[in-house]
């Protein structure tokens, strides 16, 4: 894949866990630990502008475009 999601990343600097991200932006842990490991082909928007104003980031935090060879 060459999108690589590093909400991990973000939920660590930030000290905060998947659950506690869940019960704040109102999505499913299930739901979230699929974007976390990159098993979702698609992020509404309206989702994305959630995650990102609870972890105070902006969507380029979350992601990484990487070439493949």
């Amino acid at each position: 894949m060459a999108i690589i999601i590093r909400l991990d990343r973000v939920l660590a600097d930030r000290k905060m866990s998947l659950t506690e991200l869940s019960e704040k932006v109102g999505i499913t842990i299930a739901n979230l630990s699929n974007l976390k490991t990159g098993k979702v082909s698609a992020v509404r928007l309206s989702t994305m502008e959630a995650i990102c104003e609870v972890l105070c980031c902006q969507p380029g935090d979350l992601f990484e475009f990487k070439q493949e060879e």
